[in-house]
Parts: structure tokens; sequence; C-alpha cells
């Protein structure tokens, strides 16, 4: 089974930086699609960022391209990887529990395998 460790989060000022960092283990991770989603009290889960596995590209929700950085690295046999999210410029609004999430391909709905999350303050 796939496991998905997430960390990182913090309390962080406004303004300020944070890099969450998701350790993957559990399968060969050549060909695993890794996504960050958050989700923030009373609102839906959303999805952030994704690193497909087909070619590596790295799509980003509209409203944190800019802001927030995601990459991955795998180790040299691919039995592990960790993918980490640099979220820089933080605003209260980006408080939540974040999860990474991992599968076959991208998706900003759902994906296949879920870790637990780590939980972002930003205070203003």
């Amino acid at each position: 089974d796939v496991q998905l460790q997430a960390s990182g989060g913090g309390l962080v000022q406004a303004g300020g930086s944070l890099r969450l960092s998701c350790a993957a283990s559990g399968r060969t991770f050549s060909d695993y699609a890794i996504a960050w989603f958050r989700q923030a009290p009373g609102k839906e889960r959303e999805g952030l960022s994704c690193i497909s596995a087909v070619d590596g590209e790295i799509y980003y929700k509209h409203s944190v391209k800019g802001r927030f950085t995601m990459s991955s690295d795998n180790t040299k046999n691919n039995v592990k990887k960790t993918a980490y999210l640099q979220m820089n410029r933080l605003k209260p609004e980006d408080t939540a529990v974040y999860y990474c999430a991992g599968g076959s391909y991208c998706s900003f709905v759902s994906m296949e395998d879920w870790g637990q999350g780590t939980k972002v303050t930003v205070s203003s």
C-alpha cells in the first residue's frame, strides 16, 4: 500500500512562507502523480497543484500560481518520492489543512491515495 506523509505545516504571519513536504513510499514512483489539496474550515476541498505521472509537468490552480511552487524528487530506484509545496506570500485565506495525494494521473477533483493532512494557519 502507498503511504503518503505530509509535514511542514504551522503558524505563519501573512506575507510569510512555508514549505510543505510529502513523503511517499510503498510502490515504485516512476509513473505516479502527486498532488496537493487543501480544505479550509467550512469549505470544500480544493486541488492546488499536481505533478504529472506521464511527463512531470506541473499543474496549478489559477489562484495559487505564482505564489505556490511544487517540486518533487525520487530516490534513484524510484521506491520513494518526496513532493514539496513552497508557499510564499501567504494570506489568511490560505489557512487550511493541506493534504498530499497520489495516483495514476493528475486530478484536481480526487486522487486514489491520500495522506493525513498538515495544518497551516496564516495570521493577519
